[in-house]
């Protein structure tokens, strides 16, 4: 289902991939950026030391300009990676990633068992190249240098890529890199100044059997690209769907997910290679036998360079300045070449009178387009299909006489701008036809206020009927409390407030009311003791904290006078049909925030009744919105529907009689599934205000 932003039609992820903290995503990265790192850092220090042995300290500069030239083609080839893979479009950026991650895992598993078995021999291979390098000018050390450090850049650089797309972000993983990396370079240091003493040995082989369980991760998550972008079969296969037995949110969820990879919902290739690749790898891995410790077969010898001086001498920073500019420009050569544009292929035109001027066919794929308003009146501008409205991506408010980038996924079909600016009417371009590229694209049917009119009136109806039902509960609560009846009082409570819950679509128009009738006393001088403290929360604190008939007689007298209060404005009230969409996930989102925590409660444990309350008032939402969403998004009402039976059915579970379970005496493990639900709930939710949201080009 698509998901518009700033000009994208965007897409959800399959996976159930939820987003995991930055340092959760930032472990693998820091393991690698270690590893390599010393790799690398020993090659180095190795290159130097038998260099100042030999006293050849003038070769220098010669191994540093290598490491530099490596440095370079390594941060050129992640940008390559990185600006292809945006010009591609959704499904081949799935394969593209997919492939290049299971690239990444076979380079990692060569990398940890070559380390194992090279670890005690390869500073005496590395010493007999520099040695045999001495004699055969500038360019060959500096090429042994380039190889020796070259190779663990190049598999930094894609293993780094391939988990920072994982994680869906690059922060982590950057700082993860960064950090292994410096702390690599402060071992070496300290290695080289022999100040430190590591067991190199033992270090690889621990830091090795941790790599392949990441590299397991990585492959599940590759094979997985490669399913959504239909290169594997079995995408719709899965092996465990644990979203809504696991809470997603959690710190053990999130913690597995950013390290190994693994999420609630899998299929049975992922499961299957990730066993395999772990099961085989990790048990070879054990089994091998470190190298045997060994001399190098001669030492260095020492070689005082007494050749004659060249008869032209270049300067000292054209080699430097070559080896980095040479890579990047190389780099810079292949994004062009790959048809990644960040600017913009096309300016195209925008005002009230003259729409998409300058446009013209795009090639399929990832495009730029940058809108320039060249009228006097700021605008709306759609890219849209013509024929059904469908919208591809959006700027909203383009003011006069400046420029955004609207970036959109092109394939076969037909296409056009619509612009709508703040007055006068919506002004449409020519259309064009696209042809190739493979199938449609997904786009959003806009949807108009009149489409939203039928649903409001309904859902004005239903509340309606809940606030009648509302003011008749309050005064029995009222007269309970009157009366000295605190034990039905208490009954009539609950009654009554589940009765309010269940109408959470109408809170942003109640206005001043929603305060007086369900304030909690958060921010109040007085707290829970304030006198302005009103309303349900006021009188369950007095319930459930043995305060007297006489005490709660004015606040329960209050609340039903604000409850007939509502009734009578509420039909003059103004209900912005945008909100309907919006309340399908801020209800729950509430939910989660108070009711899931606790938080609400003063005194009566009945939280998870009123997330119940909250669950049916979703519900009665999703109702009148299904024939808007069934036209938009076929898939999705199947899989809320399902979350909703999944969570009322851990509701009820809490649910004994006439009571239920404060959240504070729930076990962990309900805890758990309660968050889990909930969130995947939210997360299925979440396409509903993007959806359904008002737009000028309907």
């Amino acid at each position: 289902m698509p998901t518009l932003t700033s000009g994208a039609a965007g897409r959800e992820r399959l996976s159930g991939r939820v987003a995991a903290p930055m340092w959760d995503d930032a472990f693998p990265s820091f393991l690698i950026g270690l590893r390599e790192g010393l790799e690398a850092g020993l090659i180095v220090s190795v290159l130097i030391a038998t260099l100042v042995r030999s006293g050849a300290r003038a070769r220098l500069p010669q191994v540093w300009t290598g490491v530099l030239a490596a440095i370079s083609v390594a941060l050129s080839f992640g940008a390559v990676l990185t600006f292809t893979a945006t010009s591609l479009s959704g499904t081949a950026q799935e394969a593209f990633g997919g492939a290049l991650s299971v690239v990444a895992v076979g380079f990692v598993t060569t990398m940890v068992f070559w380390m194992r078995r090279s670890a005690r021999t390869f500073s005496g291979e590395i010493r007999e190249k520099v040695t045999g390098a001495l004699g055969m000018g500038a360019g060959m050390l500096i090429v042994t240098s380039f190889l020796a450090v070259g190779r663990e850049g190049l598999e930094t650089a894609l293993f780094l890529w391939t988990t920072a797309r994982a994680a869906g972000e690059s922060t982590g993983p950057l700082v993860g890199a960064g950090t292994g990396l410096l702390l690599a370079a402060g071992l070496c240091w300290g290695l080289y100044r022999r100040v430190l003493h590591i067991n190199l040995t033992k270090f690889f082989t621990a830091t090795g059997a941790v790599l392949i369980v990441i590299a397991a991760g990585v492959l599940g998550y590759g094979l997985r690209d490669l399913q959504e972008g239909g290169v594997l079969p079995g995408g719709t296969s899965y092996a465990l769907d644990l979203g809504g037995s696991v809470d997603a949110g959690a710190w053990y969820s999130t913690l597995v997910q950013g390290v190994f990879n693994l999420t609630p919902t899998m299929t049975w290739l992922q499961v299957a290679g990730y066993v395999c690749y772990l099961a085989v790898v990790m048990t070879l891995f054990l089994r091998s036998a470190p190298g045997r410790t060994t001399q190098p077969a001669a030492k260095a010898r020492e070689t005082k360079s007494d050749r004659p001086a060249p008869v032209r001498r270049r300067p000292a920073w054209v080699v430097p300045v070559t080896v980095v500019a040479v890579p990047a420009a190389l780099a810079g050569l292949a994004v062009i070449l790959g048809g990644s544009r960040p600017a913009g292929a096309q300016t195209v035109a925008v005002s009230e009178t003259d729409c998409g001027k300058g446009f013209t066919a795009p090639k399929p794929g990832r495009r730029t387009f940058q809108m320039h308003n060249t009228g006097d009146k700021t605008s709306e501008v759609y890219l849209v299909d013509p024929d059904t409205g469908a919208v591809y991506g959006e700027v909203e408010g383009l003011a006069p006489g400046t420029t955004r980038a609207l970036a959109a996924t092109v394939s076969g079909g037909t296409y056009a701008w619509r612009c709508v600016p703040s007055t006068g009417k919506a002004v449409t371009s020519r259309a064009v036809r696209v042809t190739g590229g493979g199938g449609s694209t997904a786009a959003v049917i806009p949807v108009s206020a009149a489409d939203l009119a039928a649903p409001l009136t309904s859902y004005k109806a239903y509340v309606d009927r809940g606030l009648a039902t509302l003011v008749t509960q309050t005064r029995r609560l009222s007269d309970d409390v009157k009366d000295g009846h605190l034990g039905a009082a208490r009954t009539d409570w609950l009654t009554a407030h589940r009765t309010y819950a269940s109408l959470g679509a109408a809170y942003g128009t109640f206005q001043d009311y929603d305060q007086k009738i369900d304030g909690r006393p958060d921010g109040l001088p007085g707290g829970v003791h304030d006198k302005d403290f009103s309303g349900f929360l006021r009188v369950e604190y007095g319930l459930w904290h043995g305060e007297s008939t006489s005490e709660l007689a004015a606040p329960a007298r209050q609340l039903a006078a604000d409850a007939a209060g509502l009734r009578q404005a509420f039909p003059a009230q103004d209900f912005d049909p945008g909100d309907l969409p919006l309340r399908a996930h801020e209800i729950l989102e509430n939910t989660l925030q108070f009711e899931l925590t606790g938080d609400a409660d003063q005194g009566s444990g009945t939280d998870l009744a009123t997330a119940d309350a909250n669950l049916t008032g979703t519900r009665e939402l999703l109702t009148v919105l299904r024939p808007l969403l069934t036209s938009r998004a076929p898939h999705l009402l199947p899989t809320v529907d399902s979350d909703l039976a999944r969570l009322q059915k851990l509701l009820d579970s809490e649910h004994h009689g006439g009571s239920w379970t404060p959240v504070d005496r729930l076990d962990a493990a309900a805890r758990a599934l309660l968050n889990g639900a909930t969130g995947q709930l939210l997360e299925d939710l979440a396409p509903v205000p993007d959806l359904l949201e008002i737009r000028k080009s309907a």
